[in-house]
């Protein structure tokens, strides 16, 4: 791993680009974003989008933003409008217009009129059943359908007549005429047109037939003229086809299908399927809910495009298996907030402390980060009453407690040494107030005399300002939740993914707009809600790491 957060990584697909642009095979490289609007994206389309933008960013050429939308059912704008919006917030823009398959809806279907006219594609009208049956299986050669032999001048006439809504839907498709012997079944006759009387998010009811994705793409692809058409490993067995449809159609431009491994983060899912499941199921509050990894809900849970992608940039491109914890992302999420978030201080599980000698106590400026003057300071004030975190306070303290005791000292961040003189309880013995006494020439001092080692962060009551406090953690408790297909992931929940606490802050963050990433001091850092946080009115911030991966100490 580089040094350099933002040194390129060596990897085979940029291997290939460098040798095309030396060879002269191409002058400028043109890649593609080509996502189904079905869903909004993730933490794995993440990493396709730095790869894809990247590297046409790095050699100075094109990055087009083309939907996919040939699957008219299961598409929405609102998935369209999330995936631009993902993109440029992790800060890249397309050439051009958004490019979507539909534009190509005419073209395609006089493409598919061509290979039957070469003989080279029928309609057929199997059963699903039959369809599967004359298909063969991985061991066993498929067989050919009785309609593959039909005339071409039938053909042209049924495909005509599907087009024209004559025939239900999926009682017909057009089939490629391959080789129902290959060993890749993908090469086995696949199907190219499907009829399906669906409401289209962009051409209507204008059409009533839609073509197949393995047909689709890689037409898109050449019409756009891409050079370096990159997917995901589960797609190299569709490159046979991909380069047969091109090569019968005399395409001008023939781009390089290349794959590579897709991202499998451990403590999470990125099934579509899987986490609309979440979503209907209510398991989350949407897919923008700051447990999500999809790019909506990372950004609202505080993460930063430039950690996401370092995260990219650092798990590399390669063509074995892609499997990373998730302690990868949130380091790269930690770093870059260290560096670029303002430090405050609050309150999540508050404990009072009154002050027996605050007479002629005096508040301190503090700046917002020890390595950035140029954020700024605010004024710590200092009161009679304070608010502690209750867990830095033990009546039996454990072995190398550092904190607040009975009798002991501790430094308040910013702020005075203090001494524990008296602990209050309730009738039910719970500890609800600490009297403590504060040496008044420690101000910006150390105490004459003596050591004291502990420092914990307070807020003056009269000056703190309640919050909604989010502590969100890992949506999931078990590395692979859907490694088991016995086993509904579901199970494996984290039923403390999310705890809500009304916690304290500071008064310098009264008017953060939302979307303002600030680091707790001690608890971790935090981002104002961009849907429920109102400046000055409601203050809302999500937890979106712990200072330290609090995960590390369970793993065996």
């Amino acid at each position: 791993m580089s040094s350099n957060p933002q040194a390129p990584v060596s990897h085979f697909i940029r291997n290939i680009i460098e040798a095309d642009l030396a060879s002269g095979k191409h002058r400028g490289i043109v890649t593609r974003f080509p996502p189904e609007p079905n869903g909004y994206l993730h933490i794995g389309h993440a990493k396709s989008i730095c790869l894809n933008f990247g590297l046409a960013l790095e050699y100075g050429g094109k990055c087009n933003l083309r939907f996919d939308d040939t699957n008219p059912e299961k598409e929405s704008e609102e998935y369209a409008r999330s995936i631009q919006e993902d993109v440029r917030w992790l800060g890249f823009q397309w050439d051009g217009t958004v490019r979507w398959a539909s534009d190509y809806f005419d073209a395609l279907y006089g493409f598919a009129v061509k290979l039957i006219e070469r003989g080279l594609a029928y309609v057929d009208d199997l059963t699903p059943e039959q369809m599967r049956e004359y298909r063969g299986t991985l061991t066993e050669p498929g067989k050919n359908s009785p309609n593959r032999d039909r005339p071409v001048a039938e053909n042209l006439d049924l495909f005509a007549r599907m087009k024209g809504g004559e025939f239900p839907d999926g009682s017909m498709v057009l089939r490629a005429k391959i080789d129902m012997a290959s060993p890749n079944i993908n090469l086995r006759d696949p199907a190219l047109y499907r009829i399906r009387r669906a409401h289209h998010i962009r051409t209507g009811d204008s059409w009533c037939i839609y073509p197949m994705y393995d047909y689709t793409h890689c037409i898109s692809d050449a019409l756009e003229n891409i050079t370096h058409s990159l997917c995901t490993l589960e797609f190299e067995d569709h490159r046979p086809l991909y380069d047969w449809v091109l090569d019968h159609l005399d395409m001008p431009c023939h781009p390089q299908q290349i794959e590579f491994s897709r991202l499998e983060l451990h403590y999470t899912i990125t099934s579509k399927r899987k986490l609309l499941q979440l979503v209907t199921e209510n398991r989350v509050s949407g897919w923008d809910d700051p447990r999500m990894p999809t790019i909506s809900g990372m950004r609202r849970r505080g993460y930063t495009p430039e950690g996401i992608r370092e995260f990219a940039r650092r798990i590399g491109i390669s063509k074995s298996a892609n499997v990373v914890d998730m302690a990868v992302l949130e380091a790269c999420v930690r770093e870059d907030l260290e560096a670029r978030a303002p430090r405050v201080m609050a309150i999540v599980n508050p404990l009072k402390v009154s002050i027996t000698n605050a007479d002629g106590a005096q508040s301190r400026e503090a700046g917002f980060h020890p390595n950035h003057p140029e954020f700024g300071s605010r004024v710590v004030p200092f009161s009679q009453q304070l608010l502690i975190e209750a867990d830095d306070f033990a009546e039996v303290p454990p072995p190398g407690w550092q904190r607040l005791t009975l009798g002991g000292e501790i430094r308040l961040r910013y702020s005075y040494v203090m001494r524990c003189d008296e602990v209050v309880k309730d009738a039910s013995g719970k500890v609800i107030e600490l009297k403590c006494s504060i040496d008044h020439a420690t101000l910006g001092k150390n105490p004459e005399g003596r050591k004291v080692k502990g420092v914990i962060h307070f807020l003056s009551c009269e000056h703190a300002l309640p919050a909604e406090i989010r502590l969100y953690d890992r949506l999931f408790n078990a590395p692979e939740p859907d490694g088991d297909r016995d086993v509904d992931f579901s199970t494996h929940l984290n039923p403390h993914s999310l705890d809500v606490v009304s916690g304290w802050v500071e008064a310098a963050v009264r008017d953060a707009a939302p979307e303002t990433r600030y680091q707790f001091e001690r608890l971790g850092y935090f981002c104002t809600d961009r849907r429920d946080h109102r400046p000055g009115e409601k203050l809302v911030f999500n937890r979106t790491v712990t200072l330290k991966d609090s995960w590390a100490k369970e793993q065996p």
